[in-house]
């Protein structure tokens, strides 16, 4: 997760004043001064840091916080709206033409993602809201460009505008929008050229684009992982063109996260989205409030529902919630299981949207192997099905034969399925301690 060493940081940190009964200037002066250290070196930049440890300690040496029952939790409180304000405090939505298409130019330098965005953007678009987005390319300099957003197209059953490489991209833009009303698409999305640095030609092309275009939103790709660089490109895009939003990519890599935390602040100009990895379903809504929570420690439960919900099928959930409850659970519902959780993304990213999973002995630290998962599907899809069905029948040369078919050990399949039996006793203990209680039953998570 992005901010990983931020939020150990200032998780240690909060940690001391949170059980307090009683808070100090003097805890309140040592607990922003870790804050400020864990900020800089999550490289946020030195003038926003400056501001927002000045509120802080504001705030939490004020009535509010030493006059409450509470003060250990109100200093929290404090660090978790402030946060939440230096990254916009709430969602920014995408503006909306009054007369379709709406018009979204996405920019940015070269080796940003800002293709691969531009797809990720029209199939959140389209997943998401329902509605019917065409890609436009006007990389005119990178052939390669053209075809990545046209294969990107084609994956996504999308139109792609192109006009190659010999037209101007502002006369591309033109063409494309007449395209767009004759096929009635409600959004225009304009991948534009990057550089591999900012230069007086680009911002011209650029603004000529814009004049053309008359979007309604222009959105600047940075990658998060180039930190305090990513500002700096923020705040020469903006002073062209104005920029309306910045989508964050790589926001799931290993990235000290300064840039999400100070490109607001410094521009001016929320984030709009975050890229949470490579796949093209890997784009988010960036919400700043659900963010501070995730970095201090407090999970992201909002995102985590909507997750299931976009992902968990719900008729399938009461048919396996029905198949715990009879005990006719089998390693082929493990499997449609598992494949509906991986479908929700890394399980790492999910344990920190868990309020308190860091805290709980054991997950602090836990590095969830998603090879091991691999494995148990391959152990399963080597079962014949009556031995999904029956795992009772797997003998020991069933067992030997399941781990050659799946390039895993003897000692593997033993243990999965020692594993799956202990889950149906479980099963088996929770409806029976649920039975004569009227309307309640044993539920699946997210049911």
């Amino acid at each position: 997760m992005a901010f990983e060493g931020l939020a150990d940081r200032l998780q240690n940190t909060i940690k001391k004043i949170t059980g307090k009964g009683k808070v100090s200037e003097a805890d309140v002066k040592e607990m922003t001064r870790e804050v400020r250290l864990a900020l800089l070196e999550a490289d946020v930049n030195f003038k926003v840091v400056k501001d927002l440890i000045g509120r802080i300690k504001e705030r939490a040496i004020g009535q509010e916080v030493m006059e409450s029952l509470t003060p250990g939790q109100q200093v929290i409180k404090v660090v978790k709206e402030e946060l939440s304000d230096l990254m916009g405090g709430e969602q920014s939505k995408i503006a909306v033409s009054d007369r379709p298409p709406t018009v979204i130019m996405m920019v940015g330098l070269q080796g940003a993602g800002k293709t691969t965005t531009t797809g990720k953007l029209a199939n959140y678009l389209r997943k998401k809201q329902n509605r019917s987005p065409l890609l436009v390319a006007c990389d005119i300099y990178r052939p390669a460009a053209i075809k990545q957003l046209e294969t990107l197209g084609a994956q996504l059953d999308m139109p792609v505008f192109s006009m190659g490489t010999d037209v101007k991209p502002a006369e591309i833009v033109q063409e494309a929008l007449k395209e767009a009303k004759a096929n009635h698409n409600d959004y225009v999305l304009i991948d534009t050229a990057g550089r591999l640095h900012i230069d007086e030609e680009l911002m011209g092309e650029l603004q000529e684009v814009r004049e053309v275009a008359k979007p309604e939103e222009i959105f600047l790709v940075v990658d998060a992982m180039t930190g305090q660089d990513a500002v700096n490109v923020a705040e020469s895009f903006n002073e062209q063109l104005d920029v309306t939003g910045v989508v964050l990519t790589k926001l799931d890599g290993d990235t000290r996260g300064g840039a999400a935390l100070s490109i607001k602040a410094v521009t001016g100009k929320p984030i709009k989205f975050a890229g949470m990895g490579e796949k093209l379903d890997a784009l988010e809504p960036f919400h700043p409030e659900r963010m501070a929570s995730r970095i201090l420690g407090m999970g992201d439960v909002l995102t985590l529902i909507e997750k299931a919900q976009s992902n968990i099928d719900e008729k399938q959930a009461k048919e396996l919630e029905e198949k715990m409850r009879n005990m006719s659970f089998t390693f082929d519902d493990f499997l449609e299981q598992m494949s509906q959780v991986k479908k929700m993304g890394p399980l790492e990213d999910l344990m920190s949207m868990i309020p308190g999973a860091g805290k709980i002995k054991g997950l602090k630290n836990a590095q969830i192997d998603e090879r091991q998962l691999s494995h148990i599907e391959a152990i399963i899809q080597s079962m014949t099905k009556q031995e999904r069905i029956d795992p009772n029948i797997i003998n020991a040369s069933r067992r030997k034969r399941i781990a050659v078919g799946s390039g895993t050990s003897v000692s593997q399949v033993n243990r999965l399925i020692k594993q799956f039996n202990d889950m149906k006793k479980m099963m088996k203990q929770m409806t029976n301690m649920t039975k004569g209680k009227k309307g309640k039953g044993f539920k699946l998570p997210f049911m």
